[in-house]
């Protein structure tokens, strides 16, 4: 082993911007980033969007390309998964029977679909989107006037939805809980995606569970609760997921709703840290409160602040409001911080710009915003909002209100 070897499990977006982060830090010893998949490191918001939908035959869109790995000297070991951490010995080893060393090491190992449990002769052929391969395998079957049924009201589900419409099928969604967006989102939101949905054509089975899931010579058929069925060719199910934590457990590291890691995003040992979908942290800004988070921004943040941290030179706590973002059709949701917990929401109509709404607490302070409204439209107000949001600002909750009323000139209130 070499004085300092670093090494990333997982080659997503908290991975290959670690690894990228390293080098933009000076470090130059050796840097191996891990992947399962046998493709370079590539986004994943894409699948579940145009990479459904574009008329062109899709690509990766890759983080990280062939030339800039070899500029940056970061070996990728792609297609070997990762299967075992040796903690005595500071190794990991690969399904192949490779042996990797490392000095730190970073698990950005994101997380699983979620998989429904139903019973029917067809439980075990529903589609799940994840990886690449998985978008070409729905994409092929969304077929012009294809009947698709789309299991989950999430960001998946709800995308996937709008990727499939705009493929000309015939979309039912279904959510067995009483709205959709439940994690996250507020409801006035989901009340604007779920009218936009609807105005695209997409049925809505809300608040039902689904009982079994059969095949024929006529397709699949998913009966419900109250006894309906719907008929469909191809079933996607988006129902959440489940962090990548085998590693992790295996070697006995702390585990809490995802790999347990302090404000620093080091874990149980000092020399593993975890980031992204796949690693619970403690949050300043909601009183230390232990979240995890399955957002690209978060992935791509914790990414660079673990490469920093690693390094030991400067650590700093991760203390980044939570962002999420969505596109649905024409329109883009944005929301900014966790409105769990706010007493009052303060609307804000920008018109044809689309809407704000700001969630305080009790004591006035600024929670969480969100809003929706045609993409790029609303942009500069809601980064404005978020700022606001960052500065845990306490606004007059009238001036909120009144579009007339420049969200600069509040934001100057808490310089």
């Amino acid at each position: 082993m070499t004085d300092n070897e670093m090494v990333i499990v997982g080659a997503g977006e908290a991975g290959a911007r670690a690894a990228a982060e390293l080098r933009a830090q000076g470090f130059d010893g050796p840097i191996t980033l891990i992947g399962d998949e046998p493709h370079l490191p590539y986004e994943r918001p894409p699948l579940s969007k145009g990479q459904l939908c574009d008329v062109e035959e899709p690509a990766p869109a890759f983080i990280l390309t062939k030339e800039k790995l070899d500029d940056l000297q970061i070996q990728l070991l792609s297609g070997d998964a990762a299967s075992r951490i040796d903690r005595s010995r500071h190794i990991v080893q690969l399904a192949s029977g490779r042996e990797v060393p490392y000095t730190k090491l970073l698990l950005a190992t994101g997380a699983n679909p979620r998989r429904l449990t139903v019973q029917g002769n067809a439980a075990g052929e529903l589609h799940y989107l994840r990886k690449f391969g998985d978008a070409l395998a729905i994409r092929d079957r969304m077929k012009p006037g294809a009947r698709v049924a789309v299991i989950g009201g999430g960001f998946i589900g709800l995308e996937t939805a709008a990727s499939a419409t705009a493929r000309e099928c015939d979309v039912t969604l279904i959510e067995v809980g009483p709205r959709i967006l439940m994690r996250g989102v507020p409801p006035q939101i989901a009340e604007m995606v779920e009218a936009r949905h609807r105005q695209a054509g997409v049925r809505f089975a809300i608040g039902v569970m689904i009982e079994r899931i059969d095949r024929d010579q006529d397709g699949y058929w998913v009966k419900l609760a109250d006894g309906s069925f719907i008929g469909c060719d191809l079933i996607i199910a988006g129902i959440g997921a489940v962090p990548e934590t085998t590693l992790a457990q295996d070697c006995g590291l702390a585990i809490e709703n995802g790999i347990q890691v302090n404000e620093y995003l080091m874990t149980s040992d000092p020399d593993i840290y975890a980031a992204g979908d796949c690693c619970s942290f403690p949050h300043p800004m909601f009183d230390n409160r232990r979240i995890r988070l399955e957002a690209w921004r978060n992935a791509q943040d914790q990414g660079t602040q673990a490469a920093v941290n690693m390094l030991g030179v400067e650590p700093a706590p991760y203390a980044a409001l939570p962002w999420f973002w969505s596109d649905q059709y024409d329109q883009t949701l944005q929301v900014a911080g966790l409105a769990d917990g706010a007493s009052t929401t303060i609307e804000r109509d920008l018109n044809e710009a689309g809407k704000l709404f700001f969630h305080l607490a009790e004591d006035g302070r600024l929670l969480s915003v969100s809003g929706m409204g045609p993409a790029g439209a609303f942009s500069k107000e809601m980064r404005l909002a978020e700022m606001l949001a960052e500065k845990q600002a306490r606004p007059d909750a009238a001036l909120l209100a009144d579009p007339s009323v420049k969200l600069k000139t509040l934001l100057r209130e808490f310089d």
